[in-house]
């Protein structure tokens, strides 16, 4: 298939990113609705099984390397992708930080030729397959903290509250990553933060009449839970980023791959714990409509729109994306006002206003 133009590719970019939104939007209103007319308020059990589709990128990664074996056309292809293989693995067990050159001098002329020095040093740097299991393993429990919290917040407030909070990660990797050195900090991000600050401050205070927060009567709580999300989300982002440096060191679909493995194997005591404490009694779905609204927002709401995401990226900028997943923000707003029935008051737009600006203003 022919390549996409650079910029027929940027435009299928930003629809995707596009089609994540309303996906990531989406998916807050069932898990909401789920929570609240059906009555199975279990975020612990969505997100538990939501997670665990990301290793279905296992299964599809193993498939395609089978497929790819069983159909190379000629021996000597493989006899080369086998010595390649070999060089790779003996560059990347080298953790000194430097190229070993002795390596490469002892392997055939023919793979020193083809390979070249970029490709000696992308190899040198990217993670194997053994690292990438371990750090999929060992981010599974702050990358499951920071969903469930997100979903138990819908619970307790509005799908546009959780979303408008949650949106504040982003200042929250700001402030973590430039203590861990991993941002910069100057004054255009300080004024950021403090005028998010002020947004949170208003929305929580004066974002919901007296009607709403009679239907809600703990909305403060669904908020401190997406506020707690947005900063768990912001510790992820950072340790991920303090540990691979650079993106392209990151097989991505093996680390989520790890990640929804972990939580498979890790996490199901979590079921006995919240049932026998009574934080979350272990109820499987009553319905056949309930279990295919959970199934839906798993495959599509999780494993799908991070597949989407992942391509978005890629064909236009880390920046562009996150800048527009803070699209959210009014979507999420418009469906609670036109589908819930919802009023809120002055303040609560401005405040979201605020946030955006202060999104908007941390990334420039």
């Amino acid at each position: 298939m022919a390549a996409i133009p650079t910029p027929a590719r940027h435009t299928v970019g930003l629809f995707l990113l596009l089609g994540v939104v309303f996906i990531w939007v989406a998916s807050s209103f069932l898990v909401s609705n789920l929570f609240g007319k059906l009555e199975y308020n279990r975020p612990f059990f969505i997100t538990y099984l939501n997670t665990s589709t990301f290793s279905l990128y296992l299964v599809g990664a193993y498939a395609s390397r089978v497929w790819k074996s069983r159909h190379s056309t000629k021996p000597a292809q493989r006899k080369r992708s086998r010595s390649d293989d070999n060089t790779a693995l003996l560059l990347a067990d080298n953790t000194s930080g430097e190229v070993d050159t002795s390596v490469v001098t002892n392997t055939s002329d023919d793979v020193s030729s083809r390979l070249g020095r970029a490709r000696l040093e992308l190899i040198q740097s990217k993670l194997s397959v053994r690292e990438t299991v371990l750090l999929g393993t060992s981010f599974c429990g702050l990358w499951f903290a920071a969903n469930v919290t997100q979903n138990a917040s819908l619970a307790y407030t509005t799908v546009a509250n959780s979303s408008i909070l949650c949106s504040t990660s982003g200042l929250f990797t700001l402030i973590i990553g430039a203590a861990a050195g991993v941002e910069t900090f100057n004054g255009m991000r300080l004024a950021a933060v403090l005028v998010s600050v002020l947004g949170v401050y208003s929305i929580m205070k004066f974002g919901t009449d007296e009607a709403t927060s009679t239907h809600m009567p703990l909305s403060w709580l669904g908020d401190m839970l997406a506020l707690l999300s947005a900063a768990l989300y912001g510790c992820y982002t950072t340790l991920l980023k303090r540990r691979i440096g650079d993106e392209s060191r990151l097989d991505t679909p093996l680390f989520f791959g790890a990640v929804g493995l972990a939580n498979i194997l890790l996490l199901w005591p979590g079921f006995i714990v919240l049932h026998y404490t009574g934080i979350e009694t272990f109820r499987l779905p009553h319905s056949g409509s309930m279990w295919l609204m959970i199934i839906v927002n798993a495959l599509i709401g999780t494993f799908l729109s991070d597949y989407l995401w992942l391509l978005a990226m890629l064909m236009t900028s880390p920046l562009v994306v996150t800048l527009g997943l803070s699209l959210t923000i009014p979507l999420s707003m418009a469906g609670d006002i036109v589908f819930k029935g919802l009023s809120v008051s002055l303040p609560y737009y401005l405040g979201a206003l605020m946030i955006l600006a202060a999104f908007v203003a941390a990334n420039l």
